[in-house]
């Protein structure tokens, strides 16, 4: 049985005064999150426990995203956490710091045997 992606959401987030990039990508995740409900599995009888989350961060230095932390913020599925280079730093020269901005893909995948499934037409009620 294929994995097909069913979800794909997006989120951004920023730490404005620690340059912590992981809070950073915590609430960039949180923020692609909100944007979804998710009333597939229990509608089609689907255990969230098979579902497949990848999650793809993107900060300036992915070195510095504590994954197993970003991966924690996941309610559902089994988690697969990266960070890439991308997002945006701000300097502000005059007050010293660094605003981090962090933005997250958050996509989901269940097993799905295509041929389970048909497209039909619904004509519009009168």
């Amino acid at each position: 049985m294929a994995e097909k992606r069913i979800i794909l959401e997006m989120g951004s987030g920023n730490d404005l005064y620690g340059e912590d990039y992981t809070k950073a990508a915590c609430r960039a995740v949180q923020d692609a999150l909100h944007h979804s409900s998710i009333v597939l599995f229990k509608s089609l009888g689907f255990d969230h426990r098979d579902m497949r989350v990848r999650v793809t961060i993107g900060v300036q230095k992915p070195d510095e995203v504590d994954l197993e932390v970003v991966s924690a913020e996941l309610p559902r599925g089994r988690a697969e956490v990266s960070a890439v280079f991308g997002g945006l730093n701000v300097h502000d020269a005059e007050q010293g710091t660094t605003h981090v901005l962090a933005t997250a893909a958050v996509e989901a995948f269940v097993p799905i045997d295509a041929d389970d499934w048909r497209l039909c037409v619904v004509p519009p009620a009168a």
